[in-house]
């Protein structure tokens, strides 16, 4: 027991400097630290003004999530930001390792590998978070929203497991770009389907069914509808475990694929002698 507890206040020593480390180098470069803060209001107002314009042709397709478009959407830009950070985070901090010449050194360090991974997006995850407070806050507050009803325990676990299963394709991704450094399809594929068959601009049902398919193969999909459900219709945690058991199933299929990938790569950068630059 005393191991355990020792390992952990390492990890999170290791975990605290990771995070002191980025967040140091982003405010470091002050135009573009505010320019995301920018963003972000930029985005939710744009949403809500397209919401006025969509308006009462989009209730028919929304009923089941309460009829209205902004906290459709609100949900699913909300999402979109811890995805997105989950897709590109590893594949990013691979490729700055490299470049500074501190990757190597950093992997022959006795710090487990998923350590390593978890420190190295650690900071990422925390702005993402930020980030999405504010959409929630701004939206709460000035624009009506109301989260009253809402189940955030079920909320919290459906993120959760999105938030890992959406994480192994970017350690994929991050595979590709340890032994190839450009051209990654993994990438390039997941941003695709993401963006146009999970639903987070508009609801999967639009498409033809034949589409569908390819909606309902990808864990987004089922991670959006349960967060909707959880957050805009209170759903409970029965009502919702179709689509937490879905994900749970692709995060135990993904996660193991994700780091045989990532250590194969690794053993295959250092055998061609490219681990230690970009």
């Amino acid at each position: 027991m005393r191991g355990f507890f020792t390992s952990v206040y390492l990890f999170l020593n290791k975990a605290k400097a990771f995070i002191r480390k980025d967040f140091l180098g982003n405010i470091s470069y002050k135009i573009d630290f505010l320019t995301q803060w920018v963003g972000v209001f930029v985005s939710i107002f744009t949403f809500y003004y397209l919401s006025k314009i969509v308006g009462k042709q989009a209730s028919g397709y929304l009923a089941e999530y309460g009829g209205d478009y902004f906290p459709f959407v609100l949900v699913g830009i909300a999402a979109r930001n811890y995805i997105g950070t989950s897709l590109t985070i590893f594949s990013s901090k691979i490729t700055k390792e490299q470049i500074w010449g501190t990757l190597e050194v950093m992997l022959t360090t006795p710090t487990q590998l998923p350590a390593i991974l978890i420190s190295l997006s650690l900071y990422d995850f925390i702005l993402a978070s930020v980030n999405v407070f504010l959409y929630v806050f701004v939206g709460v507050t000035f624009l009506g929203i109301n989260f009253g009803g809402a189940n955030l325990s079920a909320a919290l676990i459906v993120l959760l497991l999105t938030i890992i299963s959406f994480s192994c394709f970017g350690i994929i991704s991050a595979s590709f770009t340890m032994v190839f450094k450009r051209g990654d399809p993994v990438l390039w594929l997941m941003s695709g389907l993401v963006t146009f068959f999970g639903g987070v601009l508009f609801p999967v049902s639009v498409l033809p069914e034949y589409l569908q398919v390819i909606s309902y193969s990808i864990p987004i999909t089922y991670a959006l509808r349960a967060l909707r459900f959880a957050l805009l219709k209170g759903y409970s945690w029965d009502m919702l475990s179709g689509d937490i058991i879905v994900l749970l199933g692709f995060c135990l299929v993904l996660l193991p694929i994700s780091m045989i990938i990532f250590r194969w790569a690794l053993r295959r950068a250092k055998t061609k002698g490219t681990l230690a630059f970009y």
